[in-house]
């Protein structure tokens, strides 16, 4: 991918070879952010090879970047997986304390850190126990994007839900012309960030690469809007719509969640005896549309587009750069897409040896081509849309029509609209989205959709 890329194309294939010292340069700091959500898979043992970025791509990179510092400066490799997820797990996985003894022995500053402020103990998808971490030892900043925010026209305020029981801490971020996230420092300081995303279909965002990989550089996640609850008549994105089964259980669930926060012991108890239940009388979230897990989702994109313009306007202070491209931090990409993840994504995907691996220093083109490999429709999915019509801390100042792929698979050559959809890899995706997000002739060919 480097070399497709025209990266020291003179030294390729020899010893001297060092494709990324135009991109990065000795001295710097060097953030690897990979996509370790979660070290199980509900439905197969070894899933995590097609949920978590392989150790094989983390080391692969890794070595790059420390030949283009010349050993001066440092790498540090982080993220902030599920807060139910164990890092000691995933670090074992894929081989993490392994690798850091190995840079260690070469006197290299190589460095492992867990993101969260919390890891929490779930039991029967139910939160019983909440463990304080060290958090990230840069400690983490606070930056209101305020009328910049892709949520400043939005009109959710109020009724959005993040990642835990309390919707009134998100909603509190999110209100009164405020849009405040509580961003690792770590990210934030780096000179580089170089995203090794895996290629996976997304319940809430159609798909998961680049774009969507920066949840993982926050201190908390409950300041993160994930949906809007209700339904569209009522300005919500949670289902498509509310029948009276379905307000039932709105009614009923928020009792159980104030259980879980206010009755230690006992709440999560109960809890975990109603979800029990509930999944009978209306039905397993793995089954149905809920939460904001459909093509309709209006919330989670402005949520990560948002973190996109933090990372590349924002500074240590947490003010924001001038809004000039030149200003922007620069954020790096190499997508695993080895063996990649379709349908229930992102982590309770159906494998795929899709064999891929996609290289890009503009995360939102590097988005719009993984997209039509996997054979959707950019203008479908509102991530990668929407990432080349910011108004404010533009992300990407071009068309994604205009996104030119070199590969060496003669067929994926050329402007994005130029590739055959019968040369794509043909993703199926996230039952919420099917018949919304792929390229017309794969959807028609794929599924029985009138």
């Amino acid at each position: 991918a480097f070399n497709l890329a025209g990266l020291d194309v003179a030294n390729y294939g020899t010893a001297d070879w060092n494709p990324l010292k135009e991109l990065i340069k000795p001295g710097e700091t060097v953030l690897l952010k990979p996509n370790l959500v979660k070290e199980t898979h509900p439905r197969d043992p070894v899933g995590w090879t097609y949920v978590l970025t392989h150790g094989s791509i983390i080391r692969a990179v890794a070595d790059y970047v420390w030949k283009a510092l010349q050993g001066e400066g440092k790498v540090i490799l982080g993220d902030a997986p599920q807060t139910d997820s164990s890092f000691s797990t995933i670090a074992k996985l894929l081989g993490l304390n392994e690798l850091s003894e190995f840079y260690a022995s070469l006197g290299l500053d190589f460095e492992i850190v867990d993101l969260r402020k919390e890891e929490w103990v779930n039991q029967g998808d139910v939160i019983v126990a909440r463990n304080k971490l060290s958090g990230d030892p840069h400690g983490y900043i606070s930056f209101d994007l305020g009328s910049k925010s892709e949520f400043a026209e939005h009109s959710g305020e109020g009724h959005y839900y993040g990642a835990d029981y309390d919707a009134g801490e998100v909603n509190y971020h999110h209100s009164g012309g405020r849009h405040e996230y509580l961003i690792a420092g770590t990210a934030v300081h780096a000179d580089v960030i170089f995203s090794l995303p895996k290629l996976k279909t997304h319940k809430k965002a159609g798909i998961t690469v680049s774009l969507k990989n920066l949840v993982g550089i926050n201190g908390d996640k409950n300041w993160l809007p994930h949906h809007t609850e209700g339904d569209p008549s009522t300005g919500g994105d949670e289902r498509p719509f509310l029948d009276m089964k379905d307000r039932s259980e709105r009614s009923i669930v928020p009792v159980f969640r104030w259980f879980s926060l206010n009755i230690p012991g006992l709440g999560p108890q109960i809890h975990r005896f109603a979800r029990r239940l509930g999944s009978h009388l209306y039905g397993d979230t793995e089954d149905i549309v809920r939460s904001g897990n459909w093509w309709g989702n209006d919330t989670v994109w402005r949520m990560c587009l948002d973190l996109n313009k933090i990372v590349l306007y924002g500074n240590p202070d947490g003010t924001f750069r001038s809004e000039e491209p030149l200003s922007q931090k620069r954020h790096y990409v190499l997508v695993d897409g080895i063996l990649a993840g379709e349908g229930r994504g992102p982590m309770n995907p159906d494998p795929v040896p899709a064999g891929i691996i996609v290289f890009g220093i503009h995360p939102a083109s590097v988005d719009a081509a993984c997209a039509y490999l996997m054979g959707f429709d950019p203008e479908n999915i509102p991530i990668v849309r929407q990432a080349f019509l910011c108004d404010h801390f533009p992300l990407a100042q071009w068309n994604w029509r205009d996104v030119t792929l070199l590969s060496n698979k003669p067929a994926w050559n050329g402007i994005l609209p130029d590739i055959p959809d019968d040369s794509t890899l043909k993703f199926k995706p996230h039952f919420g989205w099917i018949g919304h997000i792929e390229r017309s002739s794969i959807r028609e060919e794929s599924y029985d959709i009138p």
